[in-house]
């Protein structure tokens, strides 16, 4: 980076071309990716079916209707989409309350955030049901509020979902820095006007215009997303 950035101590959004941080959950903050291929390969293997590992980067990292979706019919599986999404809610569930392992560098990330009062949300297109399983481990104190997949009319990769979060902090969405890890999430964020912080975790992300990509979250910390945020003005 090139870019000169504040001073620890000048680190806030008032007066910053950043004035919020817009997190993905799932691959970002969380390392949950994996999880959600284990559950569909145990749920359709309790169907009859073999999931084929070609499809994991097709339905990892999507929305829930996408991936479950894509699942029935690439296997003719007989079950509706609202059937199988109860089954891969409760499967994933299961698997937290046994193991949530956060991502290197996301306790970090998120205790500066709150230190120095950068307004935060989560932004995951997972649903309701399972963000408010994970916000414990991550801390709700750390976030002003949290969008759910299935809280918008249109999830990731449309720009619902991080602009609903940038109206719901009062910030415009073009001065806001999104972290994300996959191809869909980065896809929603620009859509917004968003810079992104791109940390992929289950296919390759290619730099572009408003778009930074780091190979570990540990990288990220406020100083870093002002520089990125600077470089854009």
């Amino acid at each position: 980076m090139t870019s000169t950035v504040p001073a620890l101590g000048t680190l806030t959004a008032e007066g910053s071309a950043l004035q919020a941080v817009l997190l993905d959950m799932d691959g970002t903050l969380v390392d949950t990716e994996g999880f959600w291929w284990d559950v569909e390969v145990e749920v359709f293997a309790s169907l009859g079916h073999t999931l084929d590992d070609a499809w994991r980067h097709v339905v990892v990292g999507g929305p829930m209707t996408r991936s479950a979706g894509f699942l029935i019919e690439a296997t003719g599986a007989d079950i509706t989409l609202a059937e199988l999404t109860v089954l891969l809610n409760d499967g994933f569930e299961d698997r937290i309350d046994h193991a949530l392992p956060l991502m290197p560098g996301a306790a970090r990330l998120l205790a500066e955030l709150a230190e120095y009062e950068i307004p935060t949300a989560l932004v995951s297109a997972s649903h309701r049901r399972i963000i408010d399983r994970v916000l414990p481990v991550l801390g709700p104190q750390h976030f002003a509020l949290s969008v759910a997949g299935d809280e918008v009319p249109r999830t990731k990769p449309h720009p619902d979902p991080y602009l609903a979060a940038a109206d719901g902090l009062g910030v415009n969405p073009v001065r806001c820095a999104v972290v994300e890890d996959t191809v869909t999430g980065v896809t929603a964020a620009e859509a917004a006007g968003c810079h992104v912080v791109a940390v992929p975790s289950v296919g390759p992300i290619t730099p572009a215009a408003r778009r930074t990509v780091v190979h570990s979250l540990e990288v990220v910390d406020l100083t870093f997303l002002h520089g990125v945020m600077t470089e854009m003005r």
